[in-house]
């Protein structure tokens, strides 16, 4: 029986590594600062100068802890869409919760031109987007459970999730050609994802709902073993398929939901790291998968975030482009490597 302990030394050097890279990520920046300065403003000490405690307690941490949260979220949700389709390329976006979450924001930014002052009144709002980008997501949950409920076939509700966001992408289609180019630009703006922009009360919340799904997740550890033999099979261990079928959902939900409400659309990331993780620890037990992927997830999305932020400079980059850059020759890797990918 496969536990932990066979893979004890590569969970301690992802550790180390993850480590490393969180230093690493909050010491860089348009504004240098010596190390032991950043070890003193982490350990609650004050720093030689005011501005660098501002910086790394009211910027970069909360940055650092939302590239953290975000990566470990989608890398275990795209963990959860692979195994519950037993297919290689889903990720933890294919039931158009992100489309959900893009129609939500495109109500609310675009829809000010064609609906009036209310919307654009609350584009004043702090917490606006956040709210629109999760009812998005919601209310698209909802029409993915609906069918869920009647539909037996994991591959109808696929196919379906794939057609709620050709639908929702068209409305955004339709409310973008009547919308003006600032209104435009900042949706644009949304879509290219972004990790800097959290406060404190922000980071908690999304904390909440990703370490809820991810413990979900461990929960279901079990059955998720059982369905990659197939379904007879996990019938067979006493597994209620559409039962495990409706909390993967919820609990991907949960992640890729609150991630894209808080960050933005961030690609690649669900779907590229399971993979990688797969080529470190060969290994199909979700009890050593779940750790793995969630430890690789942080630490790609820390590193994407410091190409990102482009050390030293003034310049920050849209953090999804970075996501796509990289995942996306991983995958065509994978691919070209493996001639498929298999479970």
């Amino acid at each position: 029986m496969e536990t932990t302990r066979s893979y004890s030394k590569m969970f301690f050097f992802l550790l180390l590594l993850l480590l490393a890279v969180f230093l690493l990520n909050v010491s860089l920046g348009s504004v240098a600062i010596p190390l032991e300065e950043i070890f003193a403003a982490l350990t609650g000490r004050e720093t030689s100068k005011p501005t660098w405690n501002y910086i790394l307690i009211d910027y970069r941490l909360p940055k650092a802890i939302t590239a953290l949260l975000v990566g470990s979220g989608l890398a275990v949700s795209g963990l959860l869409m692979q195994t519950l389709f037993r297919n290689p390329l889903a990720g933890p976006f294919v039931l158009g919760l992100s489309s959900g979450a893009s129609l939500g924001v495109a109500v609310l930014i675009l829809g000010a031109g064609a609906f009036g002052g209310i919307l654009g009144s609350l584009l004043t709002n702090e917490w606006s987007l956040v709210i629109a980008s999760a009812l998005g997501s919601f209310l698209v949950l909802l029409a993915v459970l609906a069918v869920t409920l009647r539909v037996k076939d994991t591959m109808a509700i696929l196919i379906i999730g794939l057609m709620f966001g050709s639908v929702t992408a068209a409305v955004v289609g339709v409310l973008s050609y009547f919308s003006s180019a600032e209104q435009l630009q900042q949706y644009v703006f949304w879509s290219f994802g972004s990790l800097g922009s959290q406060s404190w009360s922000g980071v908690l919340i999304l904390s909440i709902c990703v370490v809820l799904g991810i413990a979900i997740s461990f929960l279901a550890s079990k059955s998720l073993n059982a369905l990659l033999l197939g379904e007879n099979y996990a019938k067979s261990m006493g597994v209620q398929i559409k039962r495990t079928t409706l909390v993967i959902i919820i609990t991907t939900s949960i992640l890729a939901g609150g991630i894209t409400a808080f960050a933005g659309p961030i690609a690649f990331i669900g779907l590229a790291i399971p993979h990688i993780t797969r080529q470190l620890i060969t290994t199909s037990n979700h009890r050593i998968l779940i750790p793995a992927v969630l430890i690789c997830g942080s630490i790609v999305m820390l590193l994407c975030d410091i190409i990102a932020q482009v050390p030293f400079s003034e310049y920050t980059l849209p953090i999804n482009a970075i996501t796509s850059l990289v995942g996306a020759p991983v995958v065509i890797w994978l691919l070209v490597r493996k001639r498929k990918l298999l479970f």
